[in-house]
């Protein structure tokens, strides 16, 4: 392998509006951003999650399950 080989790690964006602004959360670091688009709020998720993980490598990388759930209309969440 060349030292210019790099190994890519898929990780997970999950989105959410908040007022005028899409927050994105990476639940395999813990690490969020946000941005004015989908697509800002995704690459600043991603630059954030490169500098945590220069600083904290992951030792187990391990990906989440993730799955949705129904709760009745009238509950408030």
């Amino acid at each position: 392998m060349n030292h210019g080989d790099t190994f890519m790690k898929t990780f997970t964006a999950v989105l959410f509006k908040d007022d005028d602004m899409y927050v994105a959360e990476c639940p395999e670091v813990g690490t969020v951003s946000q941005g004015v688009t989908i697509e800002e709020a995704i690459a600043n998720l991603k630059e954030a999650t490169e500098l945590y993980l220069e600083e904290f490598p992951l030792e187990d990388f391990r990906r989440p399950i993730i799955t949705t759930f129904e709760v009745p209309e009238g509950v408030r969440v």
